[in-house]
């Protein structure tokens, strides 16, 4: 259960994400790649800006990682196959559809 400022700062966190996602070129962009984007985003807290963590981060990068590798490990967070610290209960929060979305906007960001 998520208390107050922990709402807060989910909230900042992903506007600011899609800020800096979307930049200059939202009105360019589709809904869908909109829609995308801001599910997207709610990995940034995390995993940086577009899936690119700080240097020397224990988290791993997910800019440029392989689509089919992000869903196995989403999927193996999800069945508690992989160990993780906050991972198993975030990756429940995600469709099948969204974890294939999210993979492959990952996948076609620059490393």
């Amino acid at each position: 259960m998520m208390n107050k400022r922990m709402k807060i700062q989910l909230a900042t966190t992903l506007v600011a994400s899609l800020a800096a996602f979307t930049g200059a070129t939202a009105s360019a962009q589709s809904k869908d790649e909109l829609y995308v984007a801001s599910v997207s985003a709610t990995c940034a807290t995390c995993h940086g800006t577009q899936g690119r963590a700080t240097n020397g981060s224990a988290v791993v990068s997910l800019a440029g990682m392989p689509a089919a590798n992000i869903i196995l490990q989403m999927k193996a967070f999800k069945d508690g196959t992989r160990p993780a610290t906050v991972m198993h209960q975030l990756s429940k929060g995600y469709s099948d559809a969204q974890v294939v979305m999210i993979a492959n906007y990952f996948a076609a960001q620059k490393k």
